[in-house]
């Protein structure tokens, strides 16, 4: 999400002549955009604000001003805290209000050349209407693109602040997805990720101020897929409660869905899921995966994992050890849990030690390593499709990824670039696979792409 929020953000600034730069000490305006999920997160913020207080003051000696702006959602959550610790940051806003950005950088630009007075704008209240209705048209970025669809939360899990960062759940309107979708393919992206706090509650408007008039993610998925030039599709982050039966049903009767999918589960335990307020059973869990293996038995997850949460004992631990096993996740993300400011979790009884946490996190990332592994290892010597989007560290390669989201090194011309190419995998590493290209530009239709991963 924040990486689609960055380039929404260059979108805006570049009408007022910004383009972007890789040395912050070149740059006339630096933007941090920040996430709050984990607390680690907000230390770093102010680690690095410090880094960049150092370089705002030695390019005013020289007579050039530089904006220093906080954004995302550490920027909500501590808004005039930032401003306090860090008095030389001229903009603190919100997810919700980058839209305003060259209201803002106009306000700082006449501060700094000492036009108008003042100690920090500040905006990161929820405005009215949604940023996306004030956002120019989206520009193609490569042959890969994120799509916000949906954005907030209202399931309120005990350990996260995205409901109070990010605000309620809102739908982006259906031809809205729809429009924008068709502007990047018309820009040469072949692969969009439609993206979500929680993307698989995803209602958008389908007639504009008509009540009632609402599609859920399996028809956009449906419809996306009709759009020349995408050929494939992908979604996250989902919730288990609101996998549907429409969006199930769509893996298995559109191509273009790739079978791979993000379900996070966080706890292998019944007590720890009731405690989390993740509204589902581990058997809730079962009978979704079962589901979608139903319609696509080539159908591979990946999942998040908390541990060390309030309360949890090795029982409870254990519990989510066998889970790790018996769902053999060939991608994961595990953490600690981590104490958020404002949300339940941080006030609970029986918060674990950290060197508790430690030795936990340890063996349950042992046996999630282990599954990825697995999985790549199991793919050698078969041929899947790769979509080409990245040059190698090698002279002649390039990098993909396969359906399953494994990245793929193979020497390949030039030409292959942004392409789909049939690839035989030839070696397996604990992050990535090593393949050699064995056919030209896959150009034949979705299916045929989908068919030979299955095969």
């Amino acid at each position: 999400m924040n990486v689609y929020d960055s380039d929404r953000m260059a979108d805006v600034l570049t009408p007022l002549g910004y383009v972007a730069t890789a040395v912050p000490d070149d740059a006339d305006m630096v933007i941090l955009n920040t996430c709050h999920i984990r607390e680690k997160a907000a230390e770093k913020l102010f680690s690095e604000l410090g880094r960049l207080r150092n370089i705002k003051e030695r390019r005013l000696e020289d007579g050039i001003a530089t904006v220093i702006a906080v954004a995302g959602c550490v920027a909500q959550a501590e808004g005039a805290e930032i401003i306090k610790r860090a008095p030389y940051v001229d903009i603190v806003l919100g997810p919700q209000t980058y839209h305003r950005l060259p209201e803002m950088v106009a306000r700082a630009s006449r501060a700094a050349a000492g036009q108008q007075e003042t100690k920090g704008i500040l905006d990161i209240e929820f405005p009215d209407e949604p940023k996306f209705d004030h956002l120019p048209e989206v520009t193609a970025k490569g042959f890969s693109a994120f799509l916000s669809v949906q954005e907030g939360c209202d399931k309120f899990c005990t350990f996260c602040v995205v409901p109070y960062t990010r605000g309620a759940e809102f739908s982006r309107p259906f031809d809205d997805v729809i429009n924008e979708a068709r502007t990047v393919a018309a820009g040469g992206v072949r692969e969009i990720t439609l993206l979500g706090q929680n993307v698989n509650a995803y209602h958008g408007e389908t007639i504009k101020g008509k009540s009632g008039s609402e599609a859920g993610l399996g028809e956009l998925i449906r419809q996306l897929a009709e759009i020349e030039g995408i050929s494939r599709l992908r979604y996250t982050t989902s919730h288990p409660i609101d996998m549907a039966d429409d969006l199930i049903a769509a893996h298995g009767n559109v191509a273009t869905l790739m079978p791979f999918l993000h379900l996070p589960i966080q706890s292998g335990s019944d007590r720890i899921l009731s405690r989390m307020n993740r509204h589902h059973r581990i058997d809730d869990y079962r009978r979704v995966v079962d589901k979608l293996l139903a319609v696509r038995p080539d159908m591979k997850l990946s999942s998040d994992f908390i541990v060390g949460f309030p309360g949890e004992s090795d029982e409870d631990f254990e519990a989510t050890m066998n889970l790790a096993r018996e769902f053999q996740f060939v991608q994961a993300y595990s953490f600690k849990y981590s104490p958020r400011p404002g949300t339940p979790g941080a006030v609970m009884q029986d918060q674990i030690p950290e060197a508790l946490q430690s030795e936990r996190l340890a063996a349950l990332q042992e046996i999630l390593e282990q599954n990825q592994i697995n999985f790549n290892q199991q793919c050698v010597d078969s041929v899947v499709p790769v979509l080409f989007d990245r040059q190698g560290r090698k002279d002649g390669q390039l990098v993909g990824r396969t359906p399953y989201m494994q990245p793929v090194h193979v020497q390949a011309p030039q030409e292959m670039f942004g392409q789909i190419a049939e690839v035989k995998l030839t070696s397996a590493h604990a992050n990535s696979l090593g393949g050699e290209l064995i056919l030209a530009a896959h150009q034949s239709s979705p299916m045929s792409e989908i068919e030979k991963v299955s095969a």
